[in-house]
């Protein structure tokens, strides 16, 4: 996660976003629970974070520590079968390289909000009858379901919130969706964060 937030010379003054505070936050205390961070230093890296207006200043927050804390590698190839059923990947979990979908009249839903993106591309096949397959994108993640084949369903790709932001994640999208609904769309902002 640290390494999301490293300064570039074309990134370090871009304005910070609430999600890219919230992630920051979660480096700090993961840190703060690996013994990496005392609860003074901890409380004073937040307390900047929730102030910081750049992302360079997030990146100097967290320069110093470990890009990983508390989740598992990403694997190359993850699948999801099911029936009747709903599935949901949120929080911090890995995105694979590959992501291969079999559903029949369930739910499918991939946060990419806080995941951990340590690949660039995410190649996703899919096989669903019935459904729902919903991502949930942050600035930099880009979907493409082009290549996708519809049948008596819907598909609704809206654009990112921040176009301008560095692309961290493309995610395509291949294989058939039957009588199904595609749902891709920034993660919700809400008033008061």
């Amino acid at each position: 996660m640290a390494a999301e937030l490293l300064p570039t010379e074309t990134s370090s003054g871009l304005r910070a976003s609430h999600a890219d505070r919230d992630r920051a936050v979660d480096v700090l205390t993961g840190a703060a629970a690996d013994g990496r961070l005392t609860a003074e230093e901890l409380d004073e890296r937040v307390a900047a974070a929730l102030s910081a207006r750049t992302l360079g200043e997030l990146a100097a927050l967290t320069a110093d520590l470990p890009e990983e804390t508390g989740t598992a590698p990403a694997k190359d190839v993850v699948r999801i079968e099911q029936q009747y059923a709903s599935a949901t990947r949120e929080g911090r979990w890995a995105v694979p390289r590959r992501l291969e979908i079999e559903s029949g009249l369930g739910n499918v839903t991939l946060d990419f909000s806080d995941a951990v993106i340590t690949h660039d591309t995410l190649d996703i096949d899919l096989d669903m009858c019935g459904g729902t397959l919903r991502l949930i994108t942050r600035p930099g993640v880009l979907v493409n379901a082009d290549s996708l084949a519809v049948g008596y369903g819907k598909t609704r790709v809206r654009p990112p919130r921040d176009p301008e932001a560095p692309v961290v994640l493309r995610v395509e999208i291949r294989g058939q969706l039957s009588m199904g609904k595609l749902d891709v769309r920034p993660h919700r902002r809400w008033f008061g964060r």
